[in-house]
């Protein structure tokens, strides 16, 4: 068996070396050098032209699409900044609610005291998850026992930190698996703070969202990230006639229009309405700064359908 041939790594380049080649080899207009060199120092090769070139690039040709500048990835860019930004924003209002919730009816039924939360009876600890809530525990227990790191913790009382204070040291993935270990009345009650959601659908959002917000916070590619879950199909979806491919929505699923979706289903209806308000003027002010994009595949690359502003007009 012959091993499989190893991709070459490409050569080192200098900042002037990389201008030269995206002018010289791939056809792209650089109108201030200065100005170039100043953004690869500040944002790197790989992260500005590797991680925004694909709505400008031939992958045919191996060139970019005439007319296009150095100034239209930076504006691609810098509208994927403010687009994590404001998607962040309100991914922490959706996460802080949880954390109350999930505290706040844990604390109802059992109590504050560590010794529940550490309890496995407490949880659903059914065969398929014995392990995974062993796992849940051991990392509430360290958090409350050894951890160092937050001082809410470490000046609580000794042997006691109570529910709503280990809360806040979850991240959103450990505090979304600690919701879908709960028991199904506990789920229950916490789902009903939201009107249209169940209890398994908050699970689905839950899972997608943890993704959307691990990319802002490593300050990724978001405008066109798919997640690899899907969020529970809508009466939005209906509503908009989002396209299909047989029985399964080709938008809004898994891309950022199912980040909107979901806000749409989960937020505060004032909530959203800044949301949308924001996210409209944030894409109004990026389609200013560039001349050479092709807005369908623009909106395509997230998602959004020709309707999406529509989306708050449409009774859940």
């Amino acid at each position: 068996m012959t091993e499989k041939a190893l991709k070459p790594i490409k050569p080192f380049l200098n900042y002037e070396e990389q201008i030269n080649n995206l002018i010289k080899q791939k056809g792209m207009i650089v109108n201030d050098h200065k100005f170039a060199v100043s953004k690869l120092e500040d944002i790197s090769y790989f992260a500005l032209i590797d991680g925004y070139k694909n709505l400008f690039y031939n992958p045919m040709t191996r060139k970019y699409k005439e007319g296009t500048t150095f100034e239209d990835l930076v504006a691609l860019y810098e509208f994927d900044e403010k687009l994590r930004t404001l998607i962040f924003r309100y991914l922490c209002h959706f996460e802080q609610k949880m954390r109350s919730l999930i505290s706040y009816h844990f604390c109802d039924t059992y109590s504050e005291k560590q010794e529940d939360y550490l309890n496995a009876v407490h949880y659903n600890n059914s065969g398929a998850n014995k392990k995974k809530i062993a796992a849940l525990i051991a990392i509430l227990d360290r958090e409350a026992k050894k951890s160092t790191d937050h001082a809410y913790v470490v000046y609580q009382t000794y042997g006691n930190v109570p529910m709503w204070v280990i809360m806040k040291t979850l991240t959103f993935g450990q505090m979304s698996k600690m919701y879908s270990f709960l028991t199904t009345s506990m789920k229950t009650k916490i789902s009903r703070h939201f009107d249209y959601v169940s209890e398994k659908e908050l699970i689905q959002y839950m899972k997608v969202l943890t993704l959307y917000r691990n990319v802002c916070a490593h300050n990724e590619r978001l405008f066109s990230y798919k997640s690899r879950f899907d969020i529970p199909d809508t009466i939005l979806h209906r509503k908009m006639k989002l396209p299909q491919n047989g029985n399964k929505y080709k938008c809004g699923k898994n891309d950022l229009f199912s980040v909107v979706i979901a806000f749409r289903m989960l937020l505060a209806k004032e909530d959203f309405a800044e949301f949308k308000k924001s996210l409209n003027q944030i894409i109004n002010q990026y389609m200013k700064k560039t001349g050479n994009l092709n807005q369908d595949l623009f909106f395509k690359a997230m998602g959004f359908p020709e309707n999406w502003k529509n989306i708050s007009r449409y009774k859940l």
